[in-house]
């Protein structure tokens, strides 16, 4: 299953890098009310980056949650909310 993610990963990254390879070209960004010019594949690079971050940080907090619940409690833990 891991090769089969990795494997994912792979053909998304390299669309993600032929998108940004064939469009060489100047965009202006407004973030609030500021005026930024960047190239494309800066742009493309910087918001896959973006993606894996956030994602990285959804399902690490997934998984914590998921192992709180799932995790047994502690001898005497509950003793107390009778």
């Amino acid at each position: 299953m891991r090769l089969f993610y990795f494997l994912f990963l792979l053909v998304f990254a390299g669309a993600a890098a032929i998108l940004a390879y064939e469009n060489q070209h100047d965009v202006a960004l407004t973030v609030f009310n500021k005026a930024v010019t960047t190239n494309i594949p800066i742009l493309v690079g910087l918001t896959y980056l973006a993606g894996m971050l956030s994602g990285w940080t959804v399902i690490g907090m997934l998984r914590r949650s998921l192992n709180r619940v799932v995790q047994e409690p502690f001898p005497g833990e509950y003793a107390t909310a009778r």
